[in-house]
């Protein structure tokens, strides 16, 4: 792929998505894009860009952005921020607090998602707490698979044996080693909500507040610009005193923002601030 393709589909990712491409990812960007030209039986990535910058339905727009988007992801990655989410979830509950809203900005796969899912059951799993998580995330693809919730042997193993147990059924689909797959129990699922939403179109469709947010390494993707407006849309939506989880490979250095480290890659908004309107939490 040369230089001036590739810089055009680079303006592409960051217009639409916010997905800053650096130079040098030229061969990660034409694999890419070598996806969808077979499935379109597109034979050269002239007339592959041709097609997507002329498609007035924004339909291939949302397939480019699912095949270049990376959704690497895992349960229980960073699991440092386990111990605190479970900790800031007694704190509400000890305080009397029984809706507990939680968002997850880039859902991937699900794997992160449902991980929050299994801490805030052993944590706050009775009948009078309205416990919902959002998972968002820009990927189609990723989020129908995180949907289904049904992951292979070797994609599980970072789950604690008794939570595996607890939360997950063996299924009749195979992995490519004939083992059974692993399925998210339907009472998991049942307060999950998995939307599509871009990060780098605010506003968001969403309303406040929300206790927890989790937006992970997803900010690497961006340049100083996206995480700024992201950030501004987060403390519009975070409630007063409530923490925000970023990826420990991420900072918010050169971001304007009123949230306070608390530990290691976790902030808190001020207590004193305003509290944003009150209302549906996802539209």
């Amino acid at each position: 792929m040369d230089h001036t393709l590739f810089r055009r589909f680079c303006s592409i990712a960051y217009d639409q998505a916010g997905i800053a491409l650096k130079d040098g990812k030229e061969s990660l960007v034409a694999a890419r894009v070598a996806k969808r030209m077979r499935a379109l039986r597109i034979d050269s990535p002239d007339a592959y860009i041709r097609h997507l910058e002329q498609d007035g339905t924004g339909e291939e727009l949302v397939h480019f952005l699912d095949a270049i988007s990376t959704n690497y992801t895992s349960f229980y990655r960073e699991p440092e921020h386990i111990p605190v989410l479970h900790a800031e979830l007694q704190r509400l509950l000890s305080r009397g607090q029984r809706k507990i809203r939680i968002w997850c900005a880039a859902a991937a796969t699900g794997e992160e998602p449902y991980t929050l899912g299994f801490t805030a059951l052993e944590t706050c799993d009775r009948p009078d707490v309205d416990l919902k998580i959002l998972a968002t995330d820009i990927s189609t693809l990723a989020l129908a698979q995180a949907a289904q919730g049904v992951y292979d042997r070797v994609r599980v193993e970072a789950v604690p044996r008794p939570i595996l147990l607890k939360y997950f059924d063996c299924c009749d689909k195979r992995d490519p080693d004939g083992e059974a797959k692993y399925q998210v129990k339907p009472h998991v699922k049942s307060f999950l909500l998995f939307r599509r939403l871009n990060l780098a179109a605010p506003p968001f469709p969403l309303r406040g507040p929300l206790d927890i947010v989790f937006c992970r390494n997803v900010m690497i993707y961006f340049d100083t610009r996206v995480r700024q407006t992201l950030i501004e849309e987060i403390e519009r939506l975070v409630r007063p005193g409530g923490l925000v989880f970023i990826g420990h490979s991420e900072t918010l250095t050169n971001v304007d923002t009123e949230l306070k480290l608390v530990c290691p890659a976790v902030y808190r908004s001020p207590a004193s601030r305003v509290a944003g309107r009150e209302g549906e939490w996802a539209q």
